[in-house]
């Protein structure tokens, strides 16, 4: 049995929980809050046997194999480093960490200390993407030259939303962007094969300022307490759009967007070849729509029957049955521990989850996008 404790216990932390807890071989022992008051409420909540007031102390709890991240923004560098030096295992959430900086010492630390490493982009795992992958990997779309769609949310269109990713100090210098741009970006990298190498972005505010609530309320939830406003100006992007050019030439683009009314977690692309179109929307998730010039489109479902032998393995119930987000979360935990388990390793086995590698390549498309932004011109992606 892997051993397994957790860091942070808000929004995406006890989904990390159900996941792991769906796999069978691996168990949750020990949770970790930054206060022990907190962590110990947190624990007995979620049925976890062992509680800590910081890192520290569970990093010395006997045992464990790995440390999941799901903490805010700018504590994942600190706490990521201290997981890797404690020889640790690690899983992230994203982003990895705050600057391309910080992406670099992270990938060399646990290149150097040797331990399996993972990223919280969990929209690859669907059965759907893997197909789309499997599709244009054997060449079926033809081939490839643009890629385009977008991330709708609209969690903060009033300007009385907030959150502390509106912050920099909390949630780093873009928003929008390396909220929910990074999984667009990552999903797109993934299905297509192919690496952005350049970006031209325009970024917008669309509340200049904010108002925050003192009473506060946790991200996706809503307080009792009567609100009591404080003026904040914001620096952050709420919307963005970006041109993209790929590896191998293909161009793209994306908008990404929290403040579009109506859209609650709708990411989509669609990839054009020169034989048939593939387009995807994370809202009705089982469903590949598949574009054709002479004769009728397809939608193709989530049958494993149907679906290319290796996106198969991503679909676990039979056609009709419906999966969705939390059973992609799955996936990615068993992707990773099954890697951990079998004794793999990034940069020398492949895998089809997201790795520090991918984690860095991401914070290096959003310095570029932020970069192209700010002088309005073409930012090549750094490497």
């Amino acid at each position: 049995m892997i051993r397994v404790g957790i860091i942070g216990s808000g929004f995406i932390g006890p989904a990390h929980i159900e996941a792991i807890r769906r796999l069978g071989f691996v168990e949750v022992v020990a949770l970790a809050e930054n206060s022990l008051d907190l962590a110990q409420q947190k624990a007995r909540q979620l049925n976890i046997p062992h509680a800590y007031g910081s890192v520290a102390d569970l990093l010395n709890h006997p045992g464990i194999d790995a440390i999941h991240n799901c903490t805010p923004n700018h504590l994942h560098a600190a706490i990521n480093k201290q997981i890797i030096q404690a020889g640790k295992h690690v899983f992230s959430e994203k982003p990895l960490c705050m600057t391309s900086e910080e992406a670099r010492e992270l990938v060399a630390l646990a290149e150097e200390k040797g331990v399996v490493h993972g990223v919280s982009f969990v929209y690859r795992q669907f059965g759907m993407v893997q197909q789309a992958a499997s599709m244009i990997k054997h060449q079926e779309i033809g081939r490839v030259f643009a890629v385009h769609g977008g991330y709708l949310q609209d969690w903060m269109l009033r300007d009385t939303d907030y959150n502390w990713r509106v912050e920099p100090e909390y949630g780093g210098v873009s928003r929008a962007v390396a909220d929910i741009g990074s999984h667009w970006c990552d999903t797109v990298q993934f299905i297509s094969g192919r690496k952005i190498v350049e970006v031209f972005a325009d970024l917008a505010i669309v509340h200049p300022i904010r108002k925050s609530n003192r009473n506060g309320a946790s991200t996706f939830s809503s307080s009792d307490a009567p609100p009591e406003y404080d003026d904040k100006p914001v620096k952050t992007e709420d919307y963005a759009t970006v041109l993209l050019r790929f590896e191998d030439g293909s161009r793209g683009s994306f908008t990404v967007s929290q403040v579009s009314a109506g859209r609650k977690n709708r990411l989509t692309f669609e990839v054009n070849g020169s034989e048939q179109s593939l387009a995807w929307d994370q809202e009705t998730p089982q469903q590949l729509w598949i574009g054709h010039r002479d004769k009728p489109n397809q939608v193709l479902s989530d049958d494993p029957g149907l679906l290319n032998p290796e996106a198969a393995a991503a679909v676990h119930f039979p056609g009709g049955h419906i999966e969705g987000w939390p059973d992609a979360f799955k996936n990615m935990m068993a992707s990773f521990y099954t890697y951990l388990r079998d004794g793999k390793q990034p940069g020398v086995d492949p895998c089809n989850f997201a790795t520090f590698y991918d984690g860095a390549n991401i914070m290096f498309i959003i310095d570029a996008i932020v970069q192209s932004h700010q002088q309005q011109t073409w930012v090549k992606v750094a490497n």
